[in-house]
């Protein structure tokens, strides 16, 4: 037992810029700030156990960085805005097993993302910029319209969500996503999107000269390091040289921001770093396999739900498919065609999947001895997840106000953000 929990709370290290910025009374600090996570979900209501491992990551993340966790219910529009969806209910079952899970309001900021507008106008300031071809040629925009071609996806929303991802990202000036390996181009889109922007609205008259001074007041040895590295990049393409560089430059306490923002953004061209590039952290998760062995999905009807009650769970394991060929109790089977050896493989451990193997093979367990062990694992994991559960569902208020609290938290931010851009752009109108 507890298997998937601790898959889900191995985490494979991820370079991050950790960059900070200041924007009035809620500035963000290079030196004083931790690293910045942004993470979010679709409300589809209650979750199973094929999101449990990434909501374990996040409680295991919120205790290094600083996260901000939302519920992404425009995206879950850019899909099915035909369906008929209770949003706001779907949002709070979520969030309950959210907080069930681990994930602590206290140590991270979590919301909902149609509360904090700012997400829309950067969306829409960003798509003045983003070439169309870098949406269209998106991994999951075409993967997507195979999967779902009962569903008309030939919507400007649909083309656009991936620019929506990132706005969701560089509104939070987040250095780290957690993302699974088939989510990695759209960090990689929102890198590009933001290295564009700074781009276009990095410059500043004199930002050479300005550049080379504040170089200069790291001191003489440290700047004439800075040179080196940078060109070393320049020249060579070292990318450990940029990397170095950019450690030494926030490492510099007596460096004002703006001229921290400019030593970023000289050591690869002539433009203040305005919006960072974040780095995508990936989290190795076991998929989660369904109750048919495929991948364990609401829209399959395969699901072990987060909050389902023990005799539901133990029902649900008693029926699944096993091995086609084994009829009788007496005829062998094959571990690898059957979907409860899946779960076996994320719960047992290698003296339980040998005695399983074996037994299956020569027909010295039956299935029901096989299911049994699963059984017992996945009750013993979700039980204090669902006493947590139940005292979260008899106070809604308490949920209600733990997003109210973290849309205004989430809010402030993003305004900061949207200043600055707004700023660069010359919509600051006096």
């Amino acid at each position: 037992a507890g298997r998937l929990k601790a898959a889900g709370d191995r985490l494979y290290s991820a370079a991050c810029g950790g960059i900070g910025f200041e924007s009035g009374e809620n500035s963000l600090s290079i030196m004083e700030s931790r690293r910045r996570v942004l993470s979010g979900m679709r409300p589809t209501g209650k979750l199973h156990l094929g999101h449990y491992g990434n909501v374990r990551t996040w409680a295991r993340l919120q205790q290094e960085y600083e996260c901000y966790f939302f519920v992404a219910d425009w995206h879950a529009l850019t899909t099915h805005y035909e369906s008929e969806m209770d949003l706001e209910q779907n949002a709070l079952d979520m969030v309950i097993d959210w907080l069930a899970a681990g994930v602590n309001p206290s140590l991270a900021t979590l919301f909902v993302q149609s509360q904090v507008p700012e997400h829309a106008e950067l969306h829409l300031l960003l798509s003045m910029i983003t070439p169309l071809g870098w949406l269209e040629r998106v991994p999951s925009y075409k993967d997507q319209q195979e999967q779902l071609k009962e569903q008309d996806l030939a919507t400007y929303g649909f083309l656009g969500y991936p620019l929506l991802q990132s706005a969701d990202i560089l509104a939070y000036r987040a250095g780290v996503v957690p993302v699974g390996a088939d989510q990695v181009a759209h960090v990689e889109l929102t890198r590009e999107v933001a290295r564009r922007f700074n781009h276009l609205y990095g410059g500043e008259q004199g930002f050479r000269e300005n550049a080379e001074a504040a170089a200069a007041r790291m001191g003489k040895k440290l700047a004439k390091l800075y040179v080196e590295l940078r060109r070393a990049y320049q020249e060579q393409g070292d990318g450990d040289a940029l990397e170095r560089a950019r450690i030494l430059v926030r490492e510099q306490p007596n460096l004002s921001l703006a001229d921290r923002e400019r030593l970023m953004g000289y050591l690869e061209g002539d433009a203040k770093v305005i919006l960072p590039e974040p780095q995508a952290l990936l989290t190795p998760i076991p998929k989660m396999p369904g109750l048919d062995g495929r991948k364990m999905s609401k829209s399959y009807g395969n699901t072990l739900a987060l909050r389902d009650p023990p005799e539901l769970i133990e029902k649900k394991i008693l029926t699944m498919q096993t091995d086609p060929a084994r009829v009788r109790r007496s005829d062998p089977g094959d571990p690898d065609k059957c979907p409860v050896w899946q779960f076996h493989q994320i719960y047992s451990d290698g003296v339980q999947q040998a005695w399983v193997r074996e037994g299956c093979s020569s027909a010295g367990i039956g299935c029901v001895d096989c299911k049994r062990p699963i059984i017992d694992s996945i009750q013993g994991e979700l039980r204090p997840l669902q006493l947590k559960a139940s005292e979260y569902e008899q106070d809604l208020p308490l949920v209600r106000n733990i997003l109210k609290e973290g849309n205004a938290r989430a809010r402030e931010e993003a305004r900061a953000t949207l200043d600055e851009v707004r700023e660069v752009m010359g919509l600051r109108y006096r």
